[in-house]
């Protein structure tokens, strides 16, 4: 190993403990008492052997959950299940662009089904018929949650970013449901369970989705709102341009739009606040696998470059922190200087801009729009 590669490694575990205190992204269960052995068995950023040491990691707790489960303890059962849910997540993160990260993921997968079973959380996991090209998968999964008081709610699709999934996000559906929407939380193209890589095209994921929603006599299809965050926001801005008619509101938490598929923001970038293998695994979400392949796909994305910011869109919220250094903040300035107005908010801070004022915001954006 490299003095770089050390201290590469040594970043990200010092960063991995500080997050672990909170605990906050890319961790959720989490505590430093349950990471720290795992980091320090981490000898290097191999892809494989980073998925060994989790997965390593994770399997005692998945057997104490099992005993649990077989004393019929659910609460001791849910919470073992959680911590070995977030040790398989972590070995297949950030992405599971190897065989060991893809094991790691389904996992994570099974561990995550078996929580939300001891927990008692009224969760249906659906698949919806996508119709797409040769090569293309043939079913688009998700995860809904219904609030427990209204018949027949609107909806929020929610999709995280490139490193986010659906069973991450179904677990940030709570504020959502007080308020008294549906949560469908659905993978955005090409990570996940998702039926197709992101493309030039590849916002006709949602299609089937919202076609789903029309069907169930349960839901009101008349009220659909859409939130993607990070790498998702750009699917929330192409969807508000592009779909507009078939959602009532998007937002955009943190997304791209075009600076951030330009080669000098791209070096920049890789050298900033995101943990590790920032541009692989941008491009492992749009088909491609390394550093070169992203810098070649990143600029046909471009939404300006392909004419959709002139067009009209749905009411559209716009959040991000001034300082990210995963996408430009000037991103989020290109979009108000074309097309329609949008309501925005810039926050302290990198990516994401997390404050305490973020989740009220969109939780009034969208009560206004979905009522």
């Amino acid at each position: 190993m490299t003095a770089s590669d050390s201290t590469r490694l040594e970043r990200v575990r010092q960063e991995l403990l500080i997050r672990a205190r909170v605990p906050r992204h890319p961790l959720q269960y989490l505590t430093v008492d349950q990471i720290a052995p795992v980091l320090a068995r981490l000898e290097s950023l191999d892809r494989e052997h980073w998925a060994e040491t989790f997965r390593d990691g994770a399997e005692p707790y998945e057997r104490a959950a099992a005993e649990a489960e077989a004393a019929n303890d659910a609460a001791a059962a849910a919470r073992q299940y959680l911590v070995a849910y977030d040790l398989y997540h972590m070995a297949r993160f950030p992405a599971p662009n190897s065989p060991g990260k893809l094991g790691a993921y389904r996992r994570a997968q099974q561990m995550h089904r078996q929580a939300v079973r001891w927990l008692k959380v009224d969760m249906e996991r659906v698949e919806i018929p996508f119709g797409g090209r040769p090569g293309e998968g043939r079913m688009c999964v998700a995860l809904l949650r219904k609030p427990s008081e209204v018949q027949r709610p609107a909806v929020l699709i929610t999709w995280g970013g490139i490193d986010t999934f659906k069973e991450e996000r179904e677990r940030g559906a709570d504020p959502f449901l007080a308020a008294g929407l549906a949560v469908l939380a659905i993978d955005m193209p090409g990570v996940g369970d998702a039926p197709l890589s992101g493309s030039t095209d590849a916002e006709r994921l949602w299609d089937p989705v919202f076609d789903w929603i029309e069907s169930r006599s349960d839901l009101d299809a008349a009220r659909v709102g859409v939130l993607g965050l990070s790498t998702g926001g750009y699917w929330a801005t192409k969807l508000a341009h592009t779909r507009r008619e078939r959602i009532r509101c998007a937002i955009n938490h943190g997304g791209p739009a075009h600076f951030a598929f330009q080669p000098d923001w791209i070096a920049r970038a890789e050298d900033g606040e995101y943990l590790m293998e920032l541009s692989a695994t941008l491009a492992s979400a749009f088909g491609g696998a390394t550093y070169d392949d992203w810098v070649r796909i990143a600029p046909t994305l471009s939404l300006l470059d392909l004419g959709i910011l002139d067009q009209p869109c749905a009411p559209l919220l716009l959040w991000n922190g001034v300082d990210d250094t995963v996408f430009p903040i000037q991103d989020m300035h290109l979009l108000l200087e074309h097309g329609d107005p949008k309501l925005v908010r810039f926050a302290p801070g990198g990516h994401m801009g997390y404050v305490a004022e973020t989740l009220p915001t969109m939780l009034a954006f969208l009560g206004l729009h979905l009522g």
